[in-house]
């Protein structure tokens, strides 16, 4: 992984792309089978989660991907209060479960390694692969593959 890694970030980027939305497919199909939704995707992405922090720790690769404390101070996080409010509206009147209690944990727990390894795809390793070539287009790419990856997802159901 480090060869490629080194010789060309963009195309190690794109290897994990290709690596995360087919296997996160795959164990979408193989937990359906089961009958246990994201049971294997649960797996696939602790996996997946795993390995791309072994890869990024063991090289020194945290803060450079996005992976390091924030340098902004602690209050300016009081200006997302309004997003949660928001985020949270529709809890306000119940939650119904469509799965069991066991399948609501494992997509929820499936759903933090999801949002892990986009945010680290997509916004890390691409994004940083790219921003030597210009920011915008950097922003541009990386955006537009993270709908792409939305998009199969909205496809495979």
């Amino acid at each position: 992984m480090k060869q490629l890694y080194d010789k060309s970030k963009i195309w190690f980027a794109i290897a994990w792309i290709v690596a995360y939305c087919v296997l996160m497919s795959l164990g979408d199909s193989l937990s359906t089978e089961l009958g246990v939704e994201k049971s294997v995707t649960l797996l696939i992405g602790i996996a997946l989660s795993a390995l791309l922090l072994l890869f990024l720790g063991r090289h020194g690769l945290f803060c450079f991907h996005g992976l390091c404390r924030a340098k902004v101070h602690a209050s300016t996080v009081l200006f997302y209060i309004p997003i949660v409010i928001m985020l949270t509206a529709n809890f306000w009147c119940g939650v119904r479960l469509n799965y069991g209690v066991l399948e609501t944990i494992l997509y929820i727990l499936a759903m933090f390694c999801v949002g892990f390894l986009e945010e680290v795809i997509f916004r890390g390793l691409l994004f940083q692969a790219m921003v030597k070539e210009g920011v915008k287009s950097a922003i541009i790419v990386s955006s537009v593959t993270f709908g792409i990856g939305h998009v199969v997802n909205l496809i495979n159901g």
